[in-house]
């Protein structure tokens, strides 16, 4: 599966910038992890980029990703993508994480929300003005993206770090290395300071 693929499956399916700006987030930040864990940069971008299509025609976890795992197998998806995909809501799928990617996935998913919020609340709305510590900061605010769940956020971040990192892989490191990935796309995820005009 090439990106072009990827990013015409995520086109037609989302029209919602911030839910855009979350997927390619997620790709920047599973291409940066395959880089440095010596696997597929371009198999694990496209999980990252892919794993959300679905949720704005199947927006609750009763269908999501279970009815999108339709859709790919039907446009011809391998069924290892699927598989990961599947594997990022266990809980729902019954298909559990067993491999590296599933563990990145999740790990990767839910606290790319944070630092974009992070992001979005700085007077220039640049990602490269976005320290671990501003983030850490916003961290410790319940009300503050209240929809990133800190405790699965940890419990994630554990468990990728137990599966690839012999448990050495705390979240804040976890965090400046999503946050290093998704600087590095400042411009495709609006996050370059255009939004402060």
């Amino acid at each position: 599966m090439d990106r072009d693929f990827g990013w015409q499956l995520v086109t037609e399916h989302v029209n919602d910038r911030g839910l855009i700006r979350h997927m390619l987030a997620v790709e920047a930040a599973m291409r940066w992890y395959a880089r440095h864990l010596g696997h597929d940069e371009n198999q694990w971008g496209f999980v990252g980029l892919i794993h959300d299509f679905d949720w704005e025609i199947h927006p609750n976890l009763d269908r999501h990703p279970i009815e999108g795992s339709k859709i790919l197998r039907a446009r011809g998806v391998d069924e290892e993508t699927i598989r990961v995909i599947l594997s990022h809501y266990t809980e729902g799928t019954g298909v559990e994480r067993e491999k590296p990617i599933d563990f990145a996935l999740l790990a990767c998913d839910e606290i790319t929300g944070l630092i974009i919020a992070t992001a979005l609340v700085r007077p220039t709305k640049n990602v490269r003005d976005v320290e671990v510590s501003s983030v850490k900061k916003k961290w410790k605010i319940p009300t503050f993206a209240a929809g990133v769940h800190r405790d699965q956020v940890e419990a994630y971040t554990a468990g990728f770090s137990r599966a690839c990192f012999g448990g050495s892989l705390d979240l804040w490191t976890h965090t400046g290395n999503v946050l290093t990935a998704m600087q590095s796309i400042a411009a495709d995820l609006d996050l370059d300071g255009r939004l402060a005009k």
